[in-house]
């Protein structure tokens, strides 16, 4: 195995446990800072705003830096933010910071994931996408379950300095480890936001935000969904968080096997399919701990096995302007995440907090459709191919 990919995935590791600690400590923030749960899932909703906007800004704007600077200086960034939030005395502040770590993220996670389909084979790219964005899958199965216990045994503002200590070392890792990469030939925002006007690349990307939107409705209230089965107690939570993120970490490698074997197609409909049905049998399957656990399971090897066959088919419609379309797919989660913030904070108020599950399947299974969609557009022989809009 390539160490320069196990560099990129230690960085991948931070960025993932400051995306998934929060919803383990958002009952902790509104209690501390007085506002409602609902506000306090802002902090997600933000977050990710920033992450999804910022990001072909910044790989516009910094396309001429080394890919090594790009990578420290965003991690830089994103352990000052992570300080500021663990400092703030008033939701403003901490909403503030929350917006200025998105910007590091987007200065990292797209910059790592297209860094390593680069270094290896075009048919070991499915592989090598799989080990970096395994290092975000595994924060689920350690980062976020420990600062999950860290929040409910020190306070939330404790996880915050957790995270930034993990995103201290990455950067040290990084530093230290990885060598100079070539920096790829410099792209206008407009060049970079070109493949949208594809409808291959468009459709595709689409899949990718239904989805992650529907998951993370559930996600980002994890806490008040599964509060029956975990009984308010933040160490089971923590307990059924590392379950997640193991199932998730063996769905992500196991997918990247599975897509280089068998193809794009059969892998993303199969995950999608199956974690719509999950989903949507949540208000009772969350009902207990003995059904949340299977439930868990299935999430996290379907939901995070979706990921990369999604890179693979944009890298397949495109190989030379895998950075630009990688970078668009991360952005497509972050929109996906922001509007799981709002939708699940809106849900709560209207419904029952335990029928969050059906408000996510319906995305999921609209992502289907709209996936199969991609499939019929991407077959035709005769459509112009996004090498033409986009590579330099």
């Amino acid at each position: 195995m390539d160490k320069r990919l196990l560099v990129l995935a230690s960085g991948m590791f931070a960025i993932g446990t400051d995306s998934f600690v929060v919803a383990g400590v958002l009952p902790q923030v509104s209690a501390s800072l007085a506002v409602p749960v609902a506000l306090a899932g802002q902090m997600v909703t933000l977050y990710a705003l920033s992450l999804a906007l910022l990001s072909p800004v910044i790989a516009a704007t910094v396309a001429h830096w080394p890919r090594k600077q790009l990578l420290l200086t965003g991690l830089v960034i994103f352990v000052l933010a992570n300080a500021v939030t663990a400092l703030a005395p008033n939701i403003g502040i901490v909403l503030a910071s929350r917006l200025l770590a998105g910007l590091g993220a987007a200065m990292f996670s797209p910059t790592a994931t297209a860094t390593g389909a680069s270094l290896v084979a075009p048919e070991q790219r499915g592989k090598a996408l799989a080990i970096v964005i395994a290092g975000m899958s595994s924060a689920t199965a350690l980062g976020a379950p420990l600062g999950t216990f860290i929040g409910g045994w020190l306070g939330w503002r404790a996880t915050m300095w957790f995270v930034a200590v993990v995103a201290t070392l990455a950067a040290i890792g990084v530093a230290q480890l990885l060598r100079d990469v070539p920096t790829p030939p410099s792209l206008s925002l407009a060049r970079r936001l070109a493949p949208l006007g594809d409808v291959r690349v468009l459709l595709t990307l689409t899949t990718t935000w239904l989805a992650y939107a529907g998951a993370f409705v559930v996600y980002t209230y994890i806490g008040l969904s599964f509060d029956r089965a975990t009984g308010g107690d933040a160490r089971v939570l923590a307990g059924l968080l590392v379950l997640w993120g193991v199932a998730a970490t063996a769905g992500n490698l196991a997918a990247g096997r599975l897509t280089d074997r068998l193809g794009s197609r059969r892998i993303i409909n199969a995950a999608i399919a199956i974690v719509a049905i999950d989903f949507a049998l949540l208000p009772w399957t969350s009902a207990s701990l003995g059904t949340a656990v299977p439930a868990l399971v299935v999430w996290g090897v379907c939901g995070w096995g979706l990921l990369v066959p999604q890179q693979h088919r944009l890298i397949s419609i495109a190989p030379t302007a895998a950075p630009v379309l990688l970078g668009l797919n991360s952005a497509a989660i972050s929109i996906g995440v922001a509007m799981s913030g709002v939708i699940g904070g809106a849900a709560i108020s209207w419904f029952d907090r335990h029928t969050l599950g059906l408000v996510g399947a319906a995305f999921i299974t609209v992502s289907l459709l709209v996936a199969e969609w991609a499939h019929r557009s991407i077959a035709q022989p005769d459509r112009q191919s996004a090498d033409t809009v986009t590579a330099p």
